[in-house]
């Protein structure tokens, strides 16, 4: 799930993500070259962080589950990888 709120040109971003089990869950993404960025867990099992992006711009991105698993957003259309994997595809 995925929560926006735009002020500006900026628009701070929550990705939230309920895996059905997970010991770590990361975000990686076009905005920093597809590096892991560790989410946190909430008491309720959801994983979350917020990140602020540019307006006017899309981004893929996709949730790494335990270092092995590729997961795309529920809430956002997928596209194709590289990889042959999906995307999510995140538009502002």
């Amino acid at each position: 799930m995925i929560k926006i709120k735009v002020n500006g040109n900026k628009a701070w971003v929550t990705f939230t993500v309920h895996p059905e089990q997970a010991e770590a869950v990361a975000i990686c993404g076009e905005w920093n070259e597809w590096q892991d960025e560790p989410m946190k867990m909430k008491k309720n099992g959801e994983y979350s962080v917020t990140k602020i992006l540019p307006v006017e711009s899309e981004y893929q991105f996709g949730y790494r589950i335990d270092e092995c698993i590729w997961q795309c957003d529920d809430t956002t259309p997928c596209v194709p990888s590289p990889f042959g994997s999906q995307n999510s595809l995140l538009k502002l």
